[in-house]
């Protein structure tokens, strides 16, 4: 195993989509390209705290990211994925 040192640059794409189990499959089929870890992209309701049927998010739920409301959302989102393997970062 090589050292952290030497280890090769980590792949993040930025990505969310208009759902949990999209997201989910573009991030499996970018895993499968080569991609080396995870960078999740959430749409502005949960950035700012909202959930997704809240008054505040009209218009707004899944436009630039993956909406994200109740600890299944995040269960959806991961399944399948090794997290133990990946380096993920939340944005």
């Amino acid at each position: 195993m090589a050292s952290k040192k030497e280890a090769p640059w980590l792949m993040r794409t930025y990505s969310g989509h208009s759902s949990a189990k999209a997201s989910n499959e573009l991030y499996k089929k970018n895993l499968a390209k080569g991609q080396t870890g995870l960078s999740v992209a959430f749409d502005l309701p949960t950035q700012t705290g909202y959930d997704s049927d809240h008054v505040m998010s009209r218009g707004e739920v899944g436009k630039v990211g993956v909406p994200i409301s109740h600890i299944s959302d995040m269960t959806t989102l991961f399944d399948g994925i090794p997290l133990e393997k990946m380096n993920t970062s939340m944005t």
